[in-house]
């Protein structure tokens, strides 16, 4: 699914003779929304804010429609996310979606669709289970506090390839590349098949629907992110079936022995894999981007949190705020009643997708007071950034230490960091991606004195 599938229509809209107050940022009455919301164009891509409070003020739930034609329902406030979340009765796996949802949902093409779709992510209880600890050990806390210097040393070694003055594009020159280089790291990905990955092949979490132009080219990122899976399990295979193999730090390896041992299918190895490569480093360069855009923002506390990185607990507490403020993981993925149920007074069909907006709960007044307002130490600050309940992100602890490491190392060895060009200039120009689930942006043009 894309935004530029097709123009959205405007239902609903005002007529000329209401004022521009009345209106929306999307083109229809602040005071009656469509049904079905859409849920896509360059507006909403750009700033989906204004939209999400009018949906809360109208009510928890709503039908909602994406670039592919498919039509949802969107739950939008924070107690009725969290409650979604945590709700038993919806299931991830994709076998619960109806037909109708199936005719249109921007799902892979087979034969991919069955050898990389059966991850965590699209699995429930008990399997999910199973799969999720075997992943759980790589991503714990301890380890990843232990592994805080090498990440630093990673990010440092990016920031030494920038220009020495002037500016950069710091999506080209560092976001796109430190979450994967961290990853690398994490699940033991040799470095010569870590030097091969296309980044491209990240545009997977971009899916575009069966009827859209750019399928092709999507589907052809699919297949070759399946031959590079197929190598990497055929090393780490080698690799664990060697003598005194140690599966230390080898989550890679310990796949595959599990695989090896019958725990896991070829298909479920391989979706693992698959998840880990993309959905473990796309949504930290988005939330990369994110937390720099809301930072360059408002220069005066970009200011003040450079001045206060010292103080303990400062950047964790600004991190958690940004994760809240605009997170890169806009809205969930699929969730299905197996049966026609109620939700928050309204009437389910079964198989029909769920989908949770975390930004639009993030911005809920009633959990967040002034909650449109940046504020970097703002706490409590129970944000859903990661989820909640049993799909929550597994990799969050990895997630929050690239990002205090990435922000902070920005902010250090970058000082004067402001947008590209004159003042004020360059945010309101920057092109958001059309991804359906996700915030992010492809460049990021950025002005600084030198580099440090």
């Amino acid at each position: 699914m894309t935004d530029t599938a097709h123009t959205p229509a405007t239902p609903d809209a005002p007529s000329e003779s209401q004022s521009e107050a009345a209106r929306c940022p999307y083109g229809y009455d602040r005071d009656r929304l469509p049904s079905p919301v859409p849920l896509y164009g360059s507006a909403y891509k750009t700033d989906p804010y204004p939209l999400y409070r009018r949906m809360r003020e109208a009510g928890p739930v709503h039908r909602v429609e994406f670039p592919s034609g498919i039509h949802a329902w969107l739950v939008t406030g924070y107690q009725a996310a969290h409650a979604t979340l945590n709700d038993p009765r919806l299931g991830k796996n994709h076998a619960l979606g109806n037909d109708e949802w199936r005719r249109l949902a921007s799902i892979m093409p087979e034969p991919q669709h069955s050898q990389l779709q059966v991850h965590l992510l699209h699995q429930d209880p008990p399997k999910h289970t199973v799969m999720r600890r075997l992943v759980l050990d790589a991503f714990a806390p301890r380890r990843v506090e232990a592994l805080r210097p090498r990440l630093r040393e990673l990010a440092d070694a990016l920031v030494d390839e920038l220009p020495a003055v002037g500016g950069a594009d710091l999506v080209a020159g560092f976001a796109a590349h430190y979450p994967f280089r961290v990853l690398a790291e994490v699940i033991g990905l040799p470095a010569e098949l870590a030097a091969r990955f296309d980044r491209d092949w990240g545009k997977v979490v971009q899916p575009v629907g069966p009827q859209d132009p750019g399928r092709p080219a999507y589907e052809a990122r699919l297949r070759g992110l399946q031959t590079y899976i197929a190598e990497v399990v055929a090393r780490k295979g080698a690799d664990c079936r060697t003598p005194g193999w140690d599966e230390g730090e080898d989550l890679l390896g310990r796949l595959v022995a599990a695989h090896d041992a019958g725990e896991l299918s070829r298909e479920e190895l391989d979706s693992i894999v698959f998840q880990l490569l993309v959905a473990g480093q796309e949504p930290v360069t988005n939330q990369i981007t994110t937390m720099l855009i809301t930072l360059l923002r408002h220069p005066e506390q970009l200011d003040a949190l450079r001045a206060g990185l010292d103080e303990p607990g400062r950047l964790a507490r600004a991190v958690e705020e940004l994760l809240r403020h605009d997170a890169a993981f806009e809205l969930t993925t699929w969730r299905f009643f197996a049966e026609d149920s109620e939700l928050f007074g309204t009437t389910v069909p079964a198989g029909d997708s769920v989908i949770v907006s975390l930004c639009a709960a993030n911005r809920d007044d009633a959990q967040f007071p002034e909650a449109d307002r940046l504020d970097l130490d703002r706490t409590p600050n129970a944000h859903l950034a990661f989820g909640h309940g049993v799909h929550y992100c597994p990799g969050a602890a990895l997630a929050r230490a690239e990002l205090q490491i990435a922000i902070g190392t920005l902010l250090t060895r970058l000082p004067g960091l402001r947008p590209a060009g004159a003042p004020g200039d360059g945010l309101d120009e920057l092109t958001w991606i059309p991804a359906v689930l996700a915030r992010g942006v492809n460049r990021l043009p950025v002005a600084y004195d030198r580099r440090g």
